[in-house]
């Protein structure tokens, strides 16, 4: 069984973004060593772009398969990005788009549930990263095996938070915190069933 891991960077008071869904803000916290850390472990989290920007060009440690929103898309969707994330498998959670803008990317317009399931009980590979956002992680929450939350020393005091529309209580036990001299702390918790 794959594992499906929400890997969400928010700021001390619980939110991914300002009401608007922006989340720059907290771009000034990816210092060296932080880049160093999501470059070292959790590589395929750097975007296609990112890794151009960035001369960077890793394997696959962790995830295989990308999940996100039709919000946190629309983001590289106006960055002209049709495939965010090329190195892995993308699926787009849509109600509105019907035609992928790119062969790499698969929408899920229907039952996003079922399809998580399919993805996690698929033989071998790499987990599964939820990438966001706010909505589908509120709808995947039954779903979620794994959080690491990448908490920016930054005070939105309203906007996106990390779980829109959660229907269910969850458990969740810390497995290890880290920090880094800029204030920034990434903590991970395994899902206690």
């Amino acid at each position: 069984m794959r594992k499906l891991t929400y890997f969400i960077a928010c700021s001390i008071d619980g939110f991914i973004g300002d009401p608007s869904g922006d989340a720059s803000a907290m771009m000034k916290y990816v210092d060296e060593e932080v880049l160093a850390h999501l470059t070292g472990d959790y590589p395929e989290t750097i975007s296609a772009e990112g890794r151009r920007l960035l001369g960077f060009d890793s394997p696959n440690k962790r995830y295989d398969t990308v999940i996100q929103g039709r919000g946190s898309y629309q983001l590289a969707l106006d960055a002209e990005l049709p495939s965010p994330y090329g190195h892995l498998r993308e699926y787009v959670v849509t109600r509105t788009l019907t035609e992928s803008p790119h062969p790499n990317v698969e929408l899920i317009g229907t039952d996003p549930v079922g399809r998580i399931r399919e993805l996690k009980a698929e033989e071998g590979g790499l987990g599964i990263w939820l990438c966001g956002g706010s909505e589908i992680a509120g709808e995947l929450i039954d779903e979620i095996d794994e959080l690491v939350i990448k908490t920016y020393p930054i005070v939105y005091g309203s906007g996106m938070p990390m779980f829109g529309s959660a229907a269910s209580l969850a458990d969740f036990a810390l497995d290890e915190v880290r920090a880094f001299g800029n204030g920034v702390v990434v903590r991970t918790y395994h899902r206690v069933r």
